[in-house]
């Protein structure tokens, strides 16, 4: 008999301590992008083919948009560590992304940021290396992901039918 009523304590006790479960997807409000089919881009300044690969699939395709954003990329890379053959052996790389929204109804700019990402590189060899470019490939299409994702995240909590000059 004590151990039939132990399990039941037991079990009303689960039960209660189950009872404020929160869900991490129980509030949409980050999970959807605003400007997904909604939005043109535009790339300005250096190229970087990750971002060029990632951008619609943050920000989709549509003939007839309610925004553009303006992409402009700089790219800053800083040799260290040459070695007495005039070997490098690390290059970092700073990732500089300007990014612009314009309401295409409003005909205004929405918000203006900049987002920076960076990196370092160790290439193995002076000529092509297999494994070193496909690092340094890879390091690019992290930074670039990481851009993208700061900055969807940013724009989903921001009012994007408000222009600068109404702020």
């Amino acid at each position: 008999m004590k151990i039939i009523n132990g399990f039941i304590v037991v079990f009303f006790l689960f039960i209660l301590s189950c009872s404020n479960i929160s869900y991490v997807y129980d509030k949409n409000n980050n999970l959807t992008n605003p400007l997904y089919n909604k939005t043109n881009f535009v790339f300005l300044g250096g190229e970087i083919s990750s971002m060029y690969r990632l951008a619609p699939k943050y920000f989709g395709s549509t003939k007839n948009p309610e925004h553009t954003l303006f992409i402009s990329i700089v790219e800053d890379k800083t040799k260290k560590s040459v070695q007495k053959n005039q070997a490098i052996s690390q290059v970092d790389y700073e990732i500089i992304v300007s990014y612009k929204l314009e309401n295409n109804l409003k005909k205004c700019t929405v918000i203006e940021k900049v987002a920076y990402s960076n990196f370092s590189h160790n290439p193995k060899s002076s000529g092509y290396n297999f494994g070193s470019d496909e690092s340094l490939s890879k390091m690019y299409e992290l930074a670039s992901i990481k851009i993208f994702e700061e900055m969807v995240g940013f724009l989903s909590n921001y009012n994007l039918d408000s222009c600068q000059s109404e702020n």
